[in-house]
């Protein structure tokens, strides 16, 4: 199936077909779970690190062990710094918590420097600067720890700053041999200045929490006192004497952090501390930076989640007043990023129903007491805006991600701000744009249902030329999943894909294996590439069917669609997967309603749970990370949707599948990471305990070490060879020999 043809949706009604017919013989290769997992990804591994140089002039990434130049002009590549040059700027092996985290938490391994003359490396904590002219590197900082060291150039490029001891350093470039000069200490054990904790990392996206003010002379940072948030055991039973790391994590209901923005010099000295009227331990600070070199803006987030306000603040007397204010009688959506230069203010919000870009002005020559005004929404219409890419304040254009046009696709949007609007990429399918500082010209991270990411260079006049993509899936021959289309209880239209084994037929022949996430935020049926197709294909080689669906309180349907998971974690999602289920079993005679199988990831695990004790539909399915009982996760995520457990008792109890484990159904297998710092393993070991009690028999797989993605090419083949072993014990009937054999 070509990407053009991807998605070709029916007009409404009960259970619509994509019009793409079911391949009828066998894939030419058939797949393993070696093949997928034990050698790396099987697409091919994309070019990493993609960045722009500040003059907009080269635009590297990372491919394998060299480090690639892609010149704009020609779209000709060329090998910047070498393979040999890169490994002599290696460090030390990181922990695979480093791993995880730079992985999860994007943390760029070079960086461009503002007169693109110097490239610096990030290597596990080691700084390298590396000068382009003549091919040399110097170390100058060891940051002594290996993820979230956040290194930045200054804006005049003459230091360079970064986390250490998890206080704010800098570095003096001009002058030879100046030690590291810590300006923001942490004072105590639980303080961090500048640096990202575990729980804004995760559940806010934030990736930096210092700015250097335009005039290189000052920095802002966010301070987290986290003394009073409870800490966390993680212990790696590996060694004979086991070691246990205590991590900071609040979990629903528990003291957050006490945030404050101060202020100091690139060369140290007395902190300024920004006065917000915000509680201490509660609320939130997602976001701030600089509006000019005197003037600090802060985005401050009620703990309710109800409540999201803008400030300006002078940097020299750490005086703030409010400029913005938006709220929301559930929760505010979690868009926080926010863009503030040269009198204008461009950020998004769903206070129409979807989520739309705004502008907003202020009166420059007045900050002191200046508010936002709204000059106009930039985008409208039934629609959601992903992500804004770039704000280019000179030329008063927005460039953005949308699914406008096909809620299953993403394309690549700009808008000036006048409202004027045209779609920048083409084609059919998911579009990521990563857009240069200097001009319009953009790479293009595109792909579809049936196709594996591919790279494009895009110049601001349209002209586009691929500069990577892979074949290496060609041999496989794999097959286009049935596009379904079904309706909710209260009207809305819940998508879904259904992938059959090839020539299936025959009543009730082949057994159906239920494979959603189901919780806020994540759109899992798009036309996009996901690497999850790889193992349904081979769930389908062995005889199931797999479908996954978005319920209602998933991402990328507007606001209504989103906040019916407030207060509902299990019901609403639960009733919408079973709509789906039965209509594709009414659709699909071939489907066996009672070899019914179920499994899910994280949020996907926990709704497993969910399903096989409030079903018995269900014989058998796989948890991998599940969250057990809601008082358990973090305060951001939980609190969005579930308020604070003293406001909310009866959610806690109802919706925390711990609670239910003596109604479980069907067999489960249960896995986790035993260094699990997102859901951690107290999930699973208080649900073995209720099993336990109420008698009832389970299987645990446990990962050491491993967090909550639980990567590596041996524990992914270990693990998805576990799931596919349930299934086909579970679900398949048994070969009954035949007399005499």
């Amino acid at each position: 199936m070509t990407r053009s043809a991807a998605l070709l949706l029916p007009a409404v009604f009960a259970f619509p077909l994509i019009a793409v017919p079911l391949a009828a013989q066998a894939p030419s290769v058939p797949l393993t779970v070696e093949k997928i997992f034990a050698h790396g990804p099987l697409t091919g591994t994309p070019p990493e690190g993609l960045a722009w140089s500040p003059d907009g002039q080269h635009l590297t990434y990372r491919d394998g062990d060299e480090l690639i130049d892609l010149d704009p002009g020609s779209g000709k590549p060329h090998v910047l710094v070498s393979r040999a040059k890169l490994a002599s700027l290696s460090g030390v092996a990181a922990s695979e918590q480093d791993r995880d985290h730079r992985s999860r938490y994007g943390q760029a391994s070079y960086l461009w420097s503002p007169g693109a003359k110097h490239l610096l490396f990030d290597s596990n904590g080691r700084l390298w600067l590396y000068d382009l002219r003549n091919g040399t590197g110097v170390q100058i900082a060891f940051t002594g720890q290996a993820s979230g060291d956040d290194p930045k150039f200054s804006p005049n490029g003459e230091a360079i700053s970064f986390i250490k001891g998890h206080g704010l350093a800098v570095v003096h470039l001009h002058e030879d041999g100046t030690p590291t000069e810590i300006v923001a200490p942490a004072p105590n054990p639980a303080t961090l200045s500048g640096e990202v904790d575990w729980v804004y990392a995760e559940e806010m996206e934030t990736r930096s929490n210092y700015f250097w003010a335009p005039d290189s002379k000052n920095l802002a940072f966010l301070q987290m006192n986290e003394a009073s948030v409870p800490l966390y055991p993680i212990t790696d039973w590996i060694p004979t004497h086991a070691r246990v790391q205590l991590q900071r994590y609040p979990q629903a209901g528990d003291s957050n952090p006490d945030v404050r923005v101060g202020v100091v010099g690139a060369d140290g000295g007395k902190t300024v501390w920004v006065r917000l009227p915000i509680q201490a331990g509660q609320d939130y600070i997602p976001r701030f930076g600089w509006a000019d070199r005197r003037t600090l803006w802060i985005e401050t987030l009620s703990r309710d989640h109800k409540h999201r306000d803008l400030y300006f603040a002078d940097a020299a007397t750490g005086q703030a007043h409010t400029a913005l204010e938006l709220s929301d009688d559930k929760f505010v959506d979690d868009n926080y990023n926010v863009f503030v230069a040269d009198g204008s203010i461009v950020l998004s919000h769903w206070s129409d129903g979807h989520n739309h870009i705004y502008l907003y002005s202020y009166d420059e020559s007045n900050l002191a007491t200046t508010t936002a005004k709204l000059e106009r929404q930039l985008t409208r219409g039934e629609f959601e805006v992903a992500a804004i890419y770039r704000v280019d304040h000179a030329h008063k254009l927005v460039y953005y991600a949308s699914n406008e046009g096909n809620v299953l696709e993403q394309q690549i949007w700009q808008v000036s701000f006048d409202g004027d609007r045209r779609q920048l990429s083409t084609g059919a399918g998911n579009h990521e744009g990563t857009f240069s500082p200097a001009s319009g010209d953009f790479a293009d991270k595109f792909s579809s249902r049936m196709s594996p990411p591919a790279l494009q260079l895009c110049q601001a006049k349209g002209k586009c030329s691929i500069f990577w993509e892979t074949h290496a899936l060609d041999p496989y021959g794999l097959r286009a999943p049935e596009q379904l289309e079904v309706k909710a209880q209260d009207g809305s239209r819940l998508y879904a894909t259904l992938l059959l084994p090839a020539g299936a037929g025959g009543a009730a022949s082949v057994p159906l294996i239920v494979n959603p996430y189901g919780g806020p935020g994540p759109q899992e049926v798009a036309d996009r590439w996901d690497d999850a197709l790889l193992f349904d294909e081979l769930l389908a080689q062995h005889g199931f069917a797999v479908l996954h669906a978005d319920n209602r309180g998933t991402g990328m349907r507007g606001r209504a669609f989103a906040q019916a998971a407030y207060h509902n974690f299990g019901p609403v999602q639960l009733e919408d997967q079973l709509a789906v289920v039965d209509a594709a079993l009414a659709r699909y005679p071939q489907l066996d309603a009672k070899r019914l199988g179920w499994w899910g990831w994280s949020w996907g695990g926990t709704f497993t749970l969910y399903a096989m004790t409030h079903s018995d539909r269900f014989r058998a399915g796989v948890s991998v990370a599940p969250v057990t009982d809601w008082r358990n996760y973090d305060s951001i995520y939980t609190e969005r949707y579930m308020s604070q457990p003293s406001e909310f008792p009866e959610g806690y109890k109802n919706f925390s599948v711990v609670n239910s484990a003596a109604r479980l159904h069907g067999r489960l297998l249960l896995v986790h990471g035993t260094g699990d710092d997102n859901v951690h393993m107290e999930n699973s070991v208080q649900f073995v305990q209720e099993l336990i009690e109420a008698g009832i028999p389970y299987d645990l797989q446990l990962y050491p070490r491993k967090t909550h993605s639980i990567a590596g090419p041996d524990v992914r083949t270990h693990l998805y060879n576990r799931i596919l072993a349930q299934f086909e014990q579970y679900l398949m009937p048994p070969v009954i020999a035949k007399s005499g054999e």
